[in-house]
């Protein structure tokens, strides 16, 4: 059974920097998508960025430039480096990873119902 678990959230001033970490027991990174998605109050959940198989990142308009995606194979680890953070990226920040069978290319990674395992979350707030 797959489980992913987050950490590295918490509370920093704009233009602050942070690093989210997503752990996945029962699955092998770069076998498939794998993607961060946020979710503000009152806001639909959104795709923030994701790696594809062979390393293809995407990124939002609004993070890029300032946020980076990377995969640590060696440590199974899905990063998130967050610099100059907005009040506008407070969010929940969700990791993501798609079904390892299911691969079908990097122009679906951007899409939200193809991921089948999700973190439970990790709160990123700043302020202004």
């Amino acid at each position: 059974q797959v489980q992913l678990v987050e950490s590295g959230g918490g509370s920093v001033q704009s233009g602050g920097s942070l690093r989210l970490s997503c752990t996945a027991s029962g699955y092998r990174y770069g076998s498939a998508c794998m993607a961060w998605f946020r979710q503000a109050p009152g806001k639909e959940r959104e795709v923030v960025a994701t790696v594809d198989r062979d390393g293809a990142t995407t990124y939002a308009e609004s993070v890029k430039g300032r946020f980076a995606i990377s995969l640590d194979k060696g440590k199974n680890l899905l990063l998130l480096q967050m610099n100059s953070l907005k009040p506008e990226d407070t969010a929940m920040y969700y990791c993501a990873a798609q079904w390892m069978g299911h691969y079908e290319g990097g122009q679906y990674c951007i899409i939200e119902d193809e991921y089948h395992y999700w973190g439970q979350g990790t709160q990123v707030t700043v302020s202004s």
